[in-house]
């Protein structure tokens, strides 16, 4: 069974169970249990949070301990699910004190190969363990009379056993028996493999005398990004001791042998970081789907001394690759037996090692969130249906636009949401009913009411009705020529999808995983699965490919079953929540004509947003879904103009459902935004809370929204108004705000950056022998600068959290020499970045002279300020789609909040206009009707209190002063989260305006390993497995994730 390297290896077999459930109510008992069992080998394979539907639950984890070889019935592996519960569970035996063996305490029995190893790690986490040495006369005499004739009729061998509990109680026995019936030991793993006692196995890169070989290829349909993952496998495999080799036009190059299988060296991968497409091609073949096929690759495999193949393509491809794996004795032993080889060759080969690399557009692939290809595809999407929008509405017309997916509906639903179509079909959720056509046309009739000039229909390829009939994009095009009245044009984007440079998403998604696969190579034994690297809630997984391929075509069996439920959860954890946040944000839902009510009058809240702070790719997409989304429960959404400065003027506006048309596309801030604080005005800010009724508070924006959120909630004391649900939803291109892993206008920056280095590149090239120094913009947040020069292939990238000295200048200098007295590399450009606040001395023009003086005439020096450019004209894909989940998440906690504390607000007043007696603190006034400020109020400045009396007739509505009623809502570890605002402030560094906890602080080191640090004479590697290996190591990824359930507690966390 699979187990992690850094622990003994692990197994169990358990027939006729599902799962075995294990509950908590302690959160910290929760998230021991949950690394006690994560450090043994188990997996998390899923994890959610509380939901509507299950109030007794607040979080729960499946953890599985994968088979070493493809799972059977008869040995399935085994199922925890964990959950943290509201209430104390019901109470589980725990561990007896003494020396009592026979106890009936035993919940779980497992088989481990080295128990001494296990002690070692059991009594290093601080477990408690009693060491047992058990012979069959001593089992005989249990009672156990039906065991024990069994065990004395096989043998009367012995066996040990330790025992220990877990966390929460459950009593684990650990045994190197292989069955419960056997006396056959288990023998410890050979020491080669045998981990070290830092928790971390030493990779082989050599074969015996030999370096390891390590080909990689790319299969089935190309797919952007592609080419970045060939240039990390190449590069990485010879950073660490190894001899990569391509194989052209995949698997029929396999197959050819010749020179389609070749020798790679560093440079030979030089431009493949911003190329389309697969440059080393690819091809369907048909040769290598039969055994004879199968037999000629194995050869030329041999004939070089590959024993290690990173495969790059879909499902199928990765299928073929173990299928390849699992032959390849019988097929070395076939060749031995022609003569084809030697038995010393064939000895030398008698293993080989598969990692695969999903690259495909559909992301379809089960246990990865994403795949390589599929945000640049879908770049390619919304950029052809963005460019349809204006001809649609210059023509009053509506356009159905195919796009690719097969059976996953992932581009069309994410294409959707990113570019406001009016309606979608995808396969996983085909429309309801017989009548579904007339729905479509009655709505689509409406918005033209409205007084929409356009209609976009976006369709997947694979889109079915629940009939599972095909549903074309030409069938639709004449049900709304004829019902609805409108000229209506097909667009079949086809193979544009597949086109094109990759986007920085995709770079950095290929990137890391083809660092990762490398490292999986020279993990692997023979024992071990197949890997597949896959990512899973921003961290990069290694999962068992067979497992992943197999639940893949679990979702198409559940299509063909019309169990279209099933289909829906097996997708990507956020699937479902992004169609009905699509819904939401679409489709007027409440009302007459929809059939569909809204939430009850006397819940219906006035909500408010604003901007603050510097424009962002984000906030109006984030603006329009929150403003639709409230309109469909039924609240009254208000915009905020001009951040706090128009607050205090009381520029609101309330909106319509067309107000913020087309807003999903444009970039900036549509109601203006500033860097303005509430600090000086926080009477007047208060007073326009309570004038205009506003009963929740949506802030888009970044360090200066956190900081503005913070005051608000820390004046709450001094003014009521402020004691109203509050969310923050970063915006903001330096990525500095706490709380979120991404914040919006992150990734559209970063594109905007690509496109410019990729541009600055071309030129630098074209001059020979030219660097730029190009400054970035970011802050004191090196996130941009660091990002950004693993995604453009930066030579250097200077940042504030690592500082600039002028030893790092001398050392930067003389690995430029380096490069540029290679043969190969003189007339290659190339990058350095510059954070714009990475240090005060070293300004651009200074670094540019530092450079151009110390070149000794081998390179020209350049420098290009990229500034406002880097805040991107129209949105990224990605920043639209992560404010229209954002923004549906807030609407939702927000309703929950705001109903808990509905009529009820503490400290009310005795007597009108009369102060609690209980404090000095006013009641709040919140009347159902907006109204202006009643007489006798009066209005202070900040260090006064604003006391408003409340008329006679208004009644409270929301109050409510939990520190969880102001929080920042952002995306930790792909998974909206609300974070309270004032847990936070431990995890903020004030004074340079940025986070303390930067996950993406491991990359800065794959800047250097990818620039071609350490291959030079006295420079030392600069490799982040043997530092900072978080990005990289499977082992460290999984402590990430451990982290990521814990609360931002520390400054030092």
């Amino acid at each position: 069974f699979f187990a992690m390297a850094s622990t003994p290896k692990v197994s169990h077999s358990l027939s006729g169970f599902s799962h075995i459930q294990l509950s908590t109510h302690c959160e910290k008992q929760f998230q021991e249990t949950l690394d006690f069992y994560c450090r043994l080998g188990f997996q998390t394979v899923r994890h959610t949070h509380a939901n509507r539907q299950d109030t007794n639950l607040k979080e729960s984890v499946w953890l599985h301990l994968f088979a070493s070889a493809p799972a059977t019935p008869s040995d399935p592996g085994l199922t925890i699910r964990l959950s943290l519960t509201v209430a104390q569970p019901c109470s589980l035996p725990t561990q007896s004190q003494g020396n009592d063996k026979a106890t009936p305490c035993a919940q779980l029995c497992l088989v481990c190969s080295d128990l001494e190893q296990l002690e070692i790690h059991l009594q290093s986490q601080g477990r408690p363990v009693q060491h047992w040495h058990v012979t069959s006369s001593q089992a005989l005499a249990t009672g156990d009379s039906d065991l024990g004739s069994v065990l004395h009729s096989a043998s009367h061998g012995a066996w040990s056993e330790l025992t220990t509990h877990d966390p929460v109680g459950t009593s684990l026995v650990f045994t190197d028996k292989c069955g419960p019936f056997s006396v056959q030991l288990i023998h410890p793993v050979p020491s080669s493999t045998t981990p070290s006692e830092s928790g971390t196995s030493t990779p082989r890169a050599k074969t015996g005398d030999e370096p390891r070989r390590i080909g990689v290829l790319t299969s089935g349909g190309d797919a952007p990004g592609m080419n970045p993952a060939v240039r990390a496998v190449v590069r990485v495999s010879i950073a660490r001791g190894c001899v990569p080799y391509v194989v052209y036009d995949g698997y029929q190059g396999l197959v050819d042998g010749g020179d389609r299988i070749r020798k790679m060296k560093w440079d030979d991968v030089q431009g493949f970081l911003s190329s389309g497409g697969t440059n080393i091609g690819t091809a369907r073949c048909m040769a290598f789907k039969n055994r004879e096929g199968r037999l000629k690759a194995a050869h030329h495999l041999i004939e070089r001394g590959i024993d290690s193949l990173v495969v790059i393509g879909g499902d199928g491809s990765l299928t073929g690759a173990d299928v390849f794996r699992s032959e390849w004795p019988g097929l070395v032993q076939e060749l031995q037996n022609t003569g084809a080889i030697d038995a010393d060759l064939a000895k030398r080969h008698a293993n080989l090692f598969i990692v695969g690399l999903v690259g495909s557009i559909d992301n379809d692939m089960a246990s990865t969130d994403i795949t390589i290809g599929a945000v640049s595809s879908l770049h390619r999407i919304c950029e052809s249906v963005d460019a349809i929008s204006s001809t649609a509405i210059s023509h009053s017309r509506a356009f159905v636009v195919e796009v690719m997916g097969r059976h996953c509906g992932w581009l069309a639903l994410m294409a959707g949401i990113c570019t406001g179509a009016d309606w979608l079909f995808v396969p996983e959720r085909p429309p309801p009913g017989e009548d579904w056509k007339a729905k479509m046309c009655e709505t689509l009739k409406m918005h033209r009411q409205m007084g929409k000039r356009k209609t976009v229909i976006i369709v997947s390829e694979g889109a079915i009705d629940s009939d599972l009939k095909p549903i074309k994009a030409d069938h639709i095009k004449d049900l709304l020529t004829e019902h609805v009245g409108v000229d209506t044009r097909v667009t079949l984007l086809g193979h544009v999808q597949r086109g094109g440079s990759p986007c920085a998403y995709d770079r950095f998604l290929a990137t890391v995983q083809g660092v990762e696969a490398v490292e999986a190579v020279l993990r692997a034994t023979p024992d071990t699965p197949s890997p597949m690297i896959g990512t899973r809630e921003n961290r990069i997984t290694c999962q068992p490919l067979v497992a992943a391929v197999e639940l893949t075509q679990e979702v198409t069996k559940a299509i063909k079953a019309k169990n279209f439920e099933k289909a829906m959860e097996l997708r990507s954890s956020d699937f479902a929540d992004v169609y009905e946040a699509f819904l939401n944000t679409s489709t007027i839902r409440h009302g007459r004509k929809s059939g569909l009510e809204s939430v009850p009058a006397e819940k219906q809240l006035r909500i408010a947003v604003m901007h603050v702070g510097a424009p962002a790719g984000g906030m109006n997409p984030a603006t329009r879904a929150i403003v639709r989304y409230a309109l469909n429960r039924g609240h009254t959404p208000l915009t905020i103009a001009s951040g706090f400065p128009g607050l205090i003027r009381g520029e609101f506006t309330e909106r319509t459902w067309m107000d913020v048309d087309g807003w999903s596309v444009e970039g900036g801030s549509r109601l203006g935004t500033n860097r303005e604080q509430p600090t000086q005005d926080l009477g007047m800010v208060a007073y326009q809370l309570q004038r205009h009724n506003i009963q929740s508070l949506i802030i888009i924006g970044g360090f200066e929204a956190y900081s503005a959120l913070l005051t608000l909630y820390r004046h709450r004391a001094e003014y009521p108004a402020f004691c109203i649900p509050m969310v923050l939803i970063p915006a903001t291109i330096s990525n500095n705000v706490p709380g979120t892993d991404h914040s919006l206008g992150s990734d559209t920056s970063l594109n905007a950056l690509v496109e410019a280095c990729d541009r600055i590149k071309q030129s630098a090239s074209a001059s020979r022998r030219r660097v730029f120094v190009v400054e970035t913009q970011g802050g004191n947040c090196g996130y941009l600068a660091t990002v950004g020069g693993l995604i453009t292939g930066a030579a250097a990238a200077y940042i504030p959290e690592d500082k600039l000295t002028l030893e790092t200048l001398q050392e930067d200098i003389r690995h430029l020499r380096f490069r540029y007295s290679e043969e190969d590399d003189r007339n290659m450009g190339r990058i350095v970045l510059r954070n714009e606040k990475c240090s005060r001395t070293y300004t651009t023009q200074v670094l540019g002279d530092i450079l151009q003086e110390e070149s000794n005439g081998l390179y020209g020096v350049k420098t290009s300020v990229l500034g406002h450019l880097m805040q991107g004209g129209t949105p990224s894909p990605l920043d639209r789609y992560r404010a229209t989940l954002l923004a549906a998440k807030c609407i939702q906690w927000l309703e929950q909040l705001a109903w808990a504390c509905l009529d009820s607000p503490p400290n009310a007043p005795t007597e009108l206009g009369a102060p609690s007696p209980t404090d000095s603190v006013p009641c709040v006034v919140t009347p159902s009707k907006p109204h202006h400020i009643a007489k006798g109020s009066s209005v202070s400045g900040p260090s006064r209190r604003v006391i408003f009396h409340r008329a006679q007739e208004a009644t409270p509505t929301v109050y409510t002063t939990a520190p969880t009623s102001a929080t920042v809502v952002g995306f930790v570890s792909m998974e909206a989260r609300f974070t309270p605002v004032e847990d936070l402030v431990a995890d903020t560094d004030f004074d340079k305006r940025r986070s303390r906890r930067s996950w993406w602080m491991p990359v800065h080191d794959l800047i250097a390993l990818f620039a071609k640090y350490g291959m030079y004479p006295g420079q030392e590697q600069k490799y982040p497995s043997q530092q900072q290996a978080a990005i990289l190591d499977a082992r460290a990824l999984k402590e990430m994730t451990f982290a990521k359930h814990r609360p931002y507690e520390t400054a030092d966390h």
